[in-house]
Parts: C-alpha cells; sequence; structure tokens
C-alpha cells in the first residue's frame, strides 16, 4: 500500500514537471526574437512543431505503454524532457530552439497520455473500493495548473535574474533527476493482455473513439488558452505597452491557475454541470478579451480578467469532457480515450495560434485578429457544449 501511496506522488510530480516543461519558454520568446531577429511567423512555426510531437507521441502512446508499461512511458518522458533542457540550454540558435521545442513536444505527449491513468490505477490498487474520480481530478488539475507553473518561473527570471535562456532549462534538469528517482521505485500498473481474450478486446479498444463534440469542446476551449500561451507577450508589449517578461509569465499563471480553481470549485457537481458552468466561463471571458484590445485606451486589467475566465472556462470544459468521456469509456479504453482528448487539447493550444500569428505576421491588427479569433473559437464552444449537454446519453452510446 505505502509502494502504491509514494508512486502516485512520484508519478503526479513527475507529471506536474513535464506539463510546466511544456509552456516554461512562453514568457522567453521575446528574449528569442531579439537573439535570433524571429518574426511572429516564426514563433508559430515553433508551436508547429512542437504540437506535431506532442500529437505524434500521443497516438503512440497506447501501443508503446502496452510494450513498456505505464511506468516505461513515464519514465522515457520525463527522460526526454531532460534531454529537451539540455539542449535548449546549450544551442543557442533557432535550430536549437526548434529541436528543443520538437523533442519537448514528444515528452509532453508521452506523459499527457499516461499520467491520469496510471494515477487512477496507482489509486484503486491501494484502495480497491475507492471511486477513480478523485485520482482523475487530480491529473486533470496537474495537466492544467501545470502550464501556468512554467510560464511563471521562467518570467521572473528573465525579468530578475542574469542567463535566463539557460538558468531555467538547468532548473528543469535537476527536477527531471528527482523525478526519474521516484519513479523508479513506483509499481507497473499495466498488466500484458491475456492471450485469449487479445481477439475479443483488441478491437474494442483500436475502435474507440470519443464523440466529435468532446474533441471539439476541448480543442475549442484550449485555443484560446494557447493565445495567452503564444501571444500574450507580444499583446502586453504591442497593445499595452508592458513588455515585462515576468508579467507575461504571471498572465499565463492567471490563466492556467484560473482552470485549477475552476476544476476544484466544480468537485461536488456533476460532469454536464461542469461543461455548463466552463462554457458559459469561456463566453464570458471571450467577451472580455475582445473588449480589453478594442477600448480607445487597450485595459490591462480587463485582459487579465477575461484570461481568467477563459482558464477557468476552459478547465472546466477539460473536465467535463473528460468525465462525460472516461464515465462512460471500459477500463481497457481509457488510456485511448484519454490520448485522444489530449490530442485535441494540444491541437488547441498550438494549432490556431498558428493562424493567429500568421495574420499578424500579414499585417493584420491585434484587435481584429483576437475579434476574429473569439468568434470562432466562442461558435465551438457553445456548438459543441449544446452538442454534449443535450445529448450526454448519445455521447455514451458512441463509446458502447
Amino acid at each position: 500500500m505505502s509502494r502504491n501511496r509514494s508512486g502516485f506522488r512520484a508519478v503526479a510530480f513527475a507529471f506536474l514537471i513535464v506539463m510546466a516543461f511544456a509552456t516554461l519558454p512562453s514568457p522567453l520568446y521575446g528574449l528569442y526574437r531579439e537573439r535570433d531577429g524571429l518574426s511572429a511567423l516564426t514563433i508559430t512555426v515553433v508551436y508547429a512543431i512542437f504540437a506535431g510531437g506532442t500529437i505524434a507521441a500521443l497516438l503512440a502512446v497506447p501501443a508503446l505503454a502496452g510494450r513498456i508499461g505505464r511506468r516505461g512511458v513515464m519514465l522515457a518522458a520525463v527522460a526526454t524532457m531532460m534531454v529537451a533542457a539540455g539542449l535548449l540550454a546549450a544551442w543557442k540558435a533557432l535550430p536549437g530552439l526548434l529541436l528543443g521545442r520538437l523533442i519537448t513536444g514528444i515528452a509532453v505527449g508521452l506523459v499527457a497520455g499516461t499520467a491520469t491513468t496510471y494515477l487512477i490505477e496507482l489509486y484503486i490498487r491501494r484502495d480497491p473500493n475507492g471511486s477513480p474520480i478523485r485520482p482523475r481530478n487530480i491529473g486533470t488539475a496537474v495537466n492544467v495548473g501545470a502550464l501556468g507553473i512554467g510560464p511563471l518561473f521562467a518570467g521572473c527570471l528573465a525579468a530578475w535574474a542574469r542567463r535566463p535562456l539557460t538558468v531555467p532549462y538547468l532548473v528543469w534538469i535537476v527536477l527531471g533527476a528527482f523525478a526519474l528517482a521516484g519513479l523508479a521505485a513506483a509499481p507497473e500498473t499495466a498488466a500484458p493482455a491475456p492471450p485469449a481474450p487479445t481477439e475479443k478486446t483488441g478491437p474494442r479498444s483500436r475502435a474507440a473513439r470519443i464523440p466529435v463534440p468532446a474533441g471539439t469542446a476541448t480543442l475549442a476551449a484550449f485555443s484560446a488558452n494557447g493565445l495567452f500561451a503564444g501571444l500574450s507577450g507580444l499583446l502586453l508589449a504591442t497593445t499595452f505597452h508592458h513588455p515585462s517578461h515576468a508579467l507575461a509569465g504571471a498572465t499565463l499563471f492567471v490563466v492556467f491557475s484560473a482552470g485549477v480553481v475552476a476544476q476544484l470549485a466544480t468537485t461536488s457537481l456533476r460532469a454536464p454541470q461542469v461543461l455548463a458552468f466552463g462554457t458559459v466561463s469561456m463566453l464570458v471571458g471571450l467577451v472580455l478579451l475582445v473588449t480589453s484590445v478594442r477600448l480607445s485606451t487597450p485595459s490591462l486589467a480587463l485582459f487579465l480578467v477575461g484570461g481568467a475566465f477563459i482558464g477557468a472556462g476552459a478547465g472546466a470544459v477539460f473536465k467535463g469532457t473528460t468525465g462525460l468521456v472516461l464515465e462512460a469509456a471500459s477500463p481497457q479504453d481509457r488510456l485511448a480515450m484519454t490520448s485522444q482528448l489530449l490530442i485535441a487539447l494540444f491541437i488547441g493550444l498550438s494549432i490556431p495560434v498558428i493562424g493567429a500569428g500568421v495574420a499578424l505576421d500579414q499585417g493584420a491588427s491585434a484587435p481584429d485578429t483576437v475579434l476574429g479569433f473569439a468568434i470562432l473559437v466562442g461558435l465551438g464552444v457553445t456548438a459543441a457544449g449544446w452538442e454534449l449537454l443535450g445529448g450526454a446519453p448519445k455521447a455514451a452510446k458512441q463509446l458502447a
């Protein structure tokens, strides 16, 4: 029992540091622009490469976990993150940034596609009569909240410490070493599938698919978070005339931490209610975001409040859709379902912001870009939420 408990903590810690590393460089892109002369379009290419690595790893996770187990995937994720951190610290040029972010994406995909399922299994092994809701909520909270910790840390270092493009990565290498030590002692939970039932259960796992509205809701919700992660530093500097790296990091911390607060505050609500709350919060946040940049004197306070509402909405939407999907999924399908939801999440975090970056690079104004972006995200979240809330039984049948 104690090994399962310590293993649970080790997995949660490893999950936290790898996910924090995903957004660690976000407030540093202004420094990368100065160092390498990067355009907004080049920054979006960096995001595209990160997204490609993440999605490729998420697609590979179910098969990989079947071969090397949950712990093996987690160990590989942390080791890969450490390689990426070392590369980003040592290779001071654009190719190093591109390759480092590609490897980062692989690490993030490996850990994101494995950790929540691993946490649930460790918890159930410790308490066979326990509900999977608590470890699932911890997993979703870490998944969202960690994305704000890395930028806050890196932004503060960029503002007040020397060598801001080196020190954060060295710190994360040290954290990775602690994570590897903890994971080495964690028990494995994935038992190899017995030969006889393979014919029966194998096709089910391969055929398992999340409902399209669940993927759409997650993608649309995290598109707004992706806008903050990719372009908040630029908007703060050009629209609000606050180029502080610490402020850029704090902004992302506010956005993603609000998602965790929303998840914790909705513990007593059922998944459809959480999803409804998230949808409303997203819409309010998008209105505030558009208003903040379109006022005659742009309002930084309104921008931050809008970001908090958007972050809370994204966290609640992700928790609600995850609850709807995993409650209807069989145990052997949970890993595949989680991976598919996370693919939608990281597409949302990465791909739409590329379109916004291209628009800005082609001369579109920041207020018009934000307005167009908000309309698309609002329509996506509303349509997907309406379909899920009106057809939760149908969504469950799609998983059967």
